[in-house]
This record gives structure tokens, sequence and C-alpha cells, in this order.
């Protein structure tokens, strides 16, 4: 009678981890500055790579300006995904597993969710009083990175999409990265990153990574 395989000689299964905002559904924040006017909300982590200095910014002009959290959530309220962004999640999902890394909140994200068939989301969470957001809590510093890390522990290999500066760790750590919608200034620092803007060749080129 034939011995169960080791670990070691287990084939690694293979795991999806995906940047949201950029990636499957509009930037909120610039969402939330077509609605006000305000042109410096349209900052993102394309443009600033320190994501304390971009937050610390945009809490600055929400307490400038008087933003209340009902505001940003009834903007959010009227989001849906991008254009390909559900059918391209539901096919990938259907290959293997998938799982959201993103630097939003849980209070801007989750909402979102819903149009997406509720995957899994890991986020941060903003600190609200009195309708107002006075503070941002990370989950953890530089959180999409341990995850990678810590499902490399679990043995997984990981396959890996984004397209700002807070998604090139995650993707450094991966096995495969690919920037997905990614801005020019992005794709010239790190070229070692495939770069593709639509989803039928992502798909190829992560189903072509999948074990």
């Amino acid at each position: 009678m034939s011995s169960a395989p080791s670990p070691q000689e287990s084939p690694q299964q293979s795991i999806v981890t995906l940047d949201v905002e950029g990636v499957l559904v509009p930037e909120i924040w610039i969402a939330v500055a077509d609605r006000t006017g305000i042109e410096a909300l349209r900052r993102t982590t394309r443009d600033e790579p320190d994501y304390d200095v971009l937050m610390r910014g945009r809490l600055q002009l929400l307490d400038q300006h008087g933003l209340t959290m009902s505001m940003i959530a009834d903007v959010i309220g009227g989001l849906a995904p991008l254009d390909g962004a559900r059918e391209f999640l539901d096919t990938l999902r259907s290959k293997t597993q998938v799982l959201l890394l993103s630097d939003t909140f849980e209070q801007f994200g989750l909402p979102l969710m819903r149009h997406l068939g509720y995957p899994t989301l890991i986020c941060h969470r903003l600190v609200v009083h009195d309708d107002r957001i006075v503070d941002y809590r990370l989950r953890m510093p530089d959180q999409k990175r341990h995850a990678v890390k810590a499902l490399h522990g679990l043995n997984y290999r990981v396959v890996a999409a984004g397209d700002s500066y807070n998604d090139t760790a995650m993707l450094s750590e991966a096995d495969a990265g690919f920037l997905f919608h990614a801005p020019a200034n992005v794709i010239a620092e790190f070229p070692q990153f495939p770069a593709v803007d639509d989803y039928a060749t992502l798909l190829a080129l992560i189903t072509d990574q999948l074990t």
C-alpha cells in the first residue's frame, strides 16, 4: 500500500491577490473630487508613494471643506464596477481563489463588494465621529506585502495585480506580478512588471501562472 504524498511532493496551489480601486472599481477619492469640485482630492496612490502623507492631506481637506461621511457614502452609493470587472472577477474566481487587498477602508469598500459578488476584502478602517472622518487606522503597515508573505507561509503560489505605487511591494513579493491600468509614471518606475490595460489580457496572463 503506497503512503500518502508528503507536503513537499504535493502540487503547490495558487491564489490571486488583486488591488481594488482602479483595478475593479473607480477611484473613490476621484469620485468625491468630481462631486465636490475639490481638485486636490484627485491625488491618489498613483501620484503619492507615501500613504500617510496622502491620507493626512485628505483628512485636512475633508475638515477644511466640512465634508461628511454621509456625503462620501452617497458618492460611493452611485459607483459601479469598471466595465467588465465583474465578469473578469467571476471568471477568475471560477479558476482559483481570489483575495482583494486594498488600502481603502471598510466604510468605503464594503458597499462596493455587493456589486462584485461579495469577494473577500482585506483593508483598513476609518475613525468616524458625528458623521465626520477624523482619522484612519491601518490594519497594519505594508499590509499587502505582509499578506502575500503570509500566503507564501501557507505554501501558496501568489499571482498579484495592481495599478499604483502602493501595489508594487505586493507585486514584488508575489511569484508573478502585473500592472493593470497603471499610469505612465508607475509603469516607467517599475518596468519589471508587465503592464496591461484590458481584462482579457490580464486574465490570460494570470491563468498562465496558475498551478
